[in-house]
């Protein structure tokens, strides 16, 4: 399994529309593209980053397919609408939590 992790900060704000676009628009879109949410995580307090999601693949080819599609670009793009400081890397998923 592969693991595209993924962090950001919600723009001040822009709260009510990022959860809005993020369970109306976001979260099913990924998953029409084979990105299956393995963990969401959302930071009260400290100086991590705002939210961390993973989205799981059975392979590497499942994860470059998606993301090289233009379905994620249009999902990203408009992510980065309601975000800042966006950040992903694609990782060897494991069954502990994993960190960037």
């Amino acid at each position: 399994m592969i693991k595209l992790l993924a962090t950001w900060n919600i723009k001040p704000g822009q709260e009510n529309e990022y959860f809005d676009f993020t369970v109306r628009e976001f979260a099913p879109g990924v998953m029409k593209l084979g990105l299956r949410p393995s963990e969401a995580w959302y930071t009260v307090y400290g100086e991590s980053p705002q939210i961390l999601m993973g989205f799981v693949t059975d392979d590497m080819d499942a994860m470059h397919i998606a993301l090289k599609s233009p379905e994620w670009e249009t999902l990203h793009g408009k992510l980065l609408d309601y975000v800042t400081d966006y950040r992903h890397k694609i990782v060897k998923a494991t069954s502990r939590f994993q960190l960037f």
